[in-house]
C-alpha cells in the first residue's frame, strides 16, 4: 500500500511537465487570496520553480505535490509548508481546482496527505491557515479532526475588506 494513493487520485511530485498546470492556477486571481500573490509568475520564473522542486523537504522546507486522478489528470495541489522539523510541525495548504470541488477529491487528498506526513515525516502536529469566511475549508478540516486552535483577527486583506484567519491544527496523539 502506498500512502500518496487513494481510490479516485494519486498524489505526486511536480514534474516539468506541470508547467503549464502550473502557470495557469498560479495566475488565477481567483487563488491570489489563499496565496498572497499579487502579481502574475512568468513562465520563466516558473520554470526555474520546477528546476528546484525536488529538493527534499527537510532542505527546502516544503514541498508542493499535484493532485492528479489516476489517468494522471491534474485536478490541485497540496501544500507542505513552515516544515519544522525541530518541533515536529507543518503547515499544509489545499486548492482543488473550481471544477473539481465537491466531488470528495479534497477530503481523500487530506486524508493522504495526513497518513503521509505522521508516517513518513515523523511530524507531531499538522497546522492550517483557514479564512473564516471559507466555510467549504473549515468543514473540510474540521470532519478530519483539526481542531480550532485561534483567530487571527483582520489577517486578510482582500477586496477592500479585512478578514479573520482561523488556525487549525491536528495532532497526532500516537506519538
Amino acid at each position: 500500500m502506498t500512502t500518496l494513493k487513494g481510490e479516485h487520485i494519486k498524489l505526486r511530485a511536480l514534474e516539468p511537465e506541470d508547467l503549464e498546470f502550473l502557470f495557469s492556477v498560479e495566475n488565477n486571481e481567483l487563488f491570489w487570496e489563499v496565496s498572497s500573490t499579487q502579481a502574475p509568475f512568468s513562465k520563466y520564473i516558473l520554470s526555474k520553480y520546477l528546476e528546484n522542486a525536488h529538493l527534499d523537504i527537510y532542505e527546502a522546507k516544503q514541498f508542493r505535490f499535484v493532485i492528479c486522478t489516476h489517468n494522471n489528470t491534474p485536478v490541485g495541489m497540496i501544500d507542505l509548508f513552515d516544515f519544522n522539523p525541530q518541533h515536529k510541525r507543518v503547515g499544509v495548504g489545499l486548492l482543488i481546482l473550481p471544477k473539481y470541488q465537491r466531488k470528495y477529491i479534497a477530503f481523500e487528498t487530506l486524508t493522504l496527505l495526513i497518513n503521509y506526513v505522521f508516517t513518513h515525516l515523523d511530524v507531531h502536529q499538522i497546522y492550517a491557515n483557514v479564512t473564516a469566511d471559507n466555510i467549504k475549508s473549515i468543514s473540510l478540516f474540521e470532519k478530519l479532526n483539526f481542531k480550532k486552535a485561534g483567530v487571527k483577527k483582520d489577517w486578510i486583506y482582500s477586496n477592500t475588506l479585512f478578514k479573520d484567519e482561523i488556525l487549525y491544527q491536528l495532532i497526532n496523539n500516537n506519538q
